[in-house]
């Protein structure tokens, strides 16, 4: 006997993106401001992670708290990923993705390159993405099919240079034997390309390849919540995003740049063996 083929599930509707992405961005600039006016001046580290320098603050906790209480508030059957243990399957079919601090260790030494980072899915397809910058005045929203945001202007990725003349940022691990690694792979490729930079927050990297202030990124090692709203928030704005040939961005290897860029950066990351430690 043969199955009828049974339709695929509905993508997100416009009138639930414009939900997800109010929310999205409310819960963000909440967030931020906790973050930037809540600080304390004497805020140390309540954790560690994967190693003593991958660190937790009290105020990453707090952030992580504020958020999914309020959006639980307004959408109490939605799931839950974030960085400091959110997690919930949900029965809506929405799930949040949440980084409540992107660049801890900034954030703890007073620097202002950290962000808010909140994407929201719907039946396992991203489609709302905020990343909330608030010493930096600027938040970037994207929602899917509907392009890139800063600040409430459209924003697009800069035309491809040649690979030589293309600024690219990266990132760098907290485990001592991955940074050994991943600096190898930097040696190998500064001279290939115009100049590499060091931001210590993927989100705002990935937005900031969405804005044009790179022309490509790439880091080994990240998680769902310090990809999911930049990602989207690039491809919105043009960017093409990927991993190893073939795969989508993931933890062996992230990489976000213009067309051209990409093209040439990522068989280049995969001969250097960016994906490996």
């Amino acid at each position: 006997m043969t199955e009828t083929p049974q339709p695929a599930p509905e993508g997100a509707d416009d009138a639930l993106k414009a939900e997800l992405l109010d929310l999205a961005r409310e819960a963000a600039d909440r967030a931020g401001a906790l973050l930037r006016d809540g600080r304390p001046a004497d805020l140390g580290v309540a954790a560690t992670k994967t190693s003593p320098i991958d660190v937790v603050t009290e105020m990453d906790l707090a952030s992580e708290k504020l958020i999914t209480g309020y959006l639980t508030e307004h959408r109490p059957h939605d799931g839950f990923l974030g960085e400091e243990g959110a997690s919930s399957e949900g029965t809506s079919g929405v799930r949040w993705v949440i980084d409540p601090v992107d660049g801890t260790v900034n954030y703890l030494y007073g620097r202002p390159d950290w962000a808010v980072s909140i994407a929201a899915e719907y039946r396992g397809e991203r489609v709302v993405g905020v990343v909330a910058a608030p010493l930096r005045d600027e938040t970037w929203h994207a929602v899917l099919g509907q392009g890139a945001w800063l600040n409430g202007r459209p924003v697009r990725c800069r035309p491809s240079p040649p690979l030589d003349q293309a600024l690219v940022g990266t990132g760098f691990g907290y485990i001592a034997e991955r940074r050994v690694a991943q600096a190898e792979v930097a040696r190998e490729l500064v001279p290939l390309v115009r100049d590499i930079r060091r931001c210590g927050s993927a989100a705002i990297d990935l937005c900031d390849v969405a804005t044009g202030r790179l022309d490509g990124y790439y880091e080994r090692g990240l998680n769902p919540w310090d990809l999911a709203a930049g990602d989207l928030v690039a491809r919105e704005a043009g960017a093409v995003t990927g991993g190893r040939p073939g795969q989508p961005p993931n933890g062996d290897l992230t990489i976000a740049a213009s067309p051209g860029v990409f093209e040439a950066l990522q068989p280049l990351l995969e001969r250097l063996g960016a994906w490996h430690d």
